[in-house]
């Protein structure tokens, strides 16, 4: 038998002589004799590594507006946020949805240029702009190559301090959102998750409202209502400048002194927003969605605040619970019984107590099988988690920490915690070391303290004529029965006038 490899110049029968693989075992890289790899145990893990930034400096424009800079020379790219105070916490009463319109059209036409002459403005340059909000910010961002950052600066300026909110765009984004909110009426998902949030914080918080809002507040919005919703929170002082990349300080001041230094000061707007109840009972509220193949689910309650001192025993509890792969409630779920593609957990942090949700979507035959797994975990993370389990839970936080400093938009975007919610700059760099120090004590008393199986509520999108009896042989509580129209409000007529 002859055999030739391309890697190989020399056969002779039955062998194969290659220069590559000779030079291997000469080197003792490749062994014909060695050991078979022990796949009984796995490989030790090295102690995660400290995440170290650049350090960050703080300067200021003459105008007052701070300047949060990290500079990152490794790729000529510059990504430049503007962080502003108020967001959806601005939205006036009969008025949810506001701060989210305001942001979507600040890029639809600013200073002198229309929708599309901004647009191919911006693309002239290589640029990228956006502007969005948050339930407690407004954020406007370009990323940019380093070397068009000074043409780049004016666009931004102009859609920051200058946006027309032409009436034509607002009818456009109207008649968007009024498609947005018919689709998410028939997604099974959409519907679980606007009902967690109305059910734990109502319909008129922030944390509650619907992203897809109604028609009659959506057909309400003016161009008026949106120029008073920008003047009221784009303030010199009331806004900072994130930037990371390629740019050193003596270079970006002055340009952003051109482009940013008539910005005046203004009165600052104060929104009051009230802590939402606790759960305190448990029920089930069920929305009927004949003939689904599968039950939406979304489990939980009030969780805590960003600057609680539990945060980081519940960035670990949550890991174990159901924040990654091989998480307690997708291990049960989906690996050992099959009932789902995935489950997991959350806890939402924010400047109030956000949510903490547990969610998944099971086929419909085992929706009550499904929600028994998922109470029995409930109940078992508050007791002491085994010492393997917490290390691998901590390792796993820790490691993947890092992977969210992989680009200037990410980094950028990381720092604007800082911002908002007042956090010092050697949070970052202290982040391993803090996820690691979490004990076993501190997850036993975050579970007890934040998740308790009898107070939550159970939010359930699926077939009610094959799930409501044996959803009731459970006896997890009551059982509230809605529509999808007293979730989500009347199907929009798209025909109708959008004044």
């Amino acid at each position: 038998m002859r055999v030739q490899s391309k890697l190989c110049n020399r056969t002779i029968p039955g062998l194969i002589l290659c220069p590559v693989l000779v030079f291997l075992l000469a080197a003792g890289v490749v062994s014909l004799n060695a050991a078979p790899p022990d796949r009984s145990k796995l490989p030790p893990m090295e102690a995660p590594a400290a995440l170290k930034l650049p350090p960050i400096q703080h300067l200021k424009l003459a105008n007052g507006v701070p300047v949060v800079l990290l500079e990152k020379h490794e790729v000529p790219v510059v990504y430049l946020g503007l962080f502003v105070k108020g967001g959806q916490a601005l939205d006036p009463e009969g008025k949810i949805g506001l701060a989210q319109l305001t942001a979507s059209l600040m890029t639809e036409g600013a200073g002198s240029r229309d929708a599309l002459q901004l647009a191919d403005a911006i693309d002239f340059l290589g640029a990228r702009v956006s502007a969005m909000s948050f339930p407690h910010a407004f954020w406007v961002s370009v990323s940019v190559p380093v070397a068009k950052l000074a043409d780049a600066l004016p666009l931004v300026a102009d859609v920051s301090l200058r946006p027309t909110f032409a009436g034509e765009e607002l009818e456009r984004r109207r008649r968007q959102a009024l498609n947005r909110l018919l689709q998410a009426r028939d997604t099974p998902s959409s519907v679980a998750s606007v009902l967690f949030g109305h059910t734990l914080y109502g319909t008129s918080h922030p944390y509650g409202a619907s992203p897809f809002g109604d028609e009659a507040t959506l057909r309400s919005f003016t161009v008026d209502d949106l120029k008073k919703q920008h003047a009221s929170a784009f303030l010199a002082n009331n806004a900072t400048f994130v930037v990371v990349g390629d740019v050193h300080s003596k270079d970006l001041l002055p340009k952003l002194e051109s482009a940013f230094g008539q910005w005046k000061p203004g009165t600052v707007p104060t929104p009051q927003l009230a802590e939402a109840k606790q759960v305190d009972n448990r029920a089930i509220y069920l929305v009927d969605k004949p003939g689904a193949p599968q039950s939406e689910i979304r489990i939980g309650r009030i969780g805590a605040a960003r600057l609680t001192d539990d945060y980081f025993s519940l960035v670990v509890l949550n890991t174990i619970l159901g924040g990654s792969f091989t998480s307690r409630l997708n291990n049960n779920l989906r690996e050992k019984h099959g009932y789902t593609y995935g489950a997991g957990s959350s806890f939402e942090f924010n400047l109030l107590p956000g949510p903490f949700t547990i969610g998944t979507a099971v086929q419909t035959a085992v929706t009550d099988k499904a929600l028994t797994e998922i109470f029995k975990e409930l109940e078992a993370i508050r007791r002491p988690v085994p010492a393997e389990e917490l290390e691998r839970g901590k390792n796993y936080a820790a490691l993947r920490f890092p992977s969210r400093f992989q680009s200037v938009s990410q980094i950028a975007t990381e720092l604007r915690q800082l911002m908002t919610f007042g956090l010092p700059d050697s949070y970052f760099n202290d982040y391993v070391g803090r996820v690691l120090r979490v004990t076993q004590s501190d997850v036993q008393k975050a579970a007890e303290k934040y998740l308790d199986p009898a107070k939550v509520a159970i939010i359930i999108v699926g077939d009610r004529e094959k799930i409501e009896a044996p959803l009731r042989a459970l006896n997890l509580g009551p059982i509230h029965l809605l529509t999808i129209e007293e979730v989500m409000g009347k199907a929009p007529e798209l025909a109708g006038k959008t004044e």
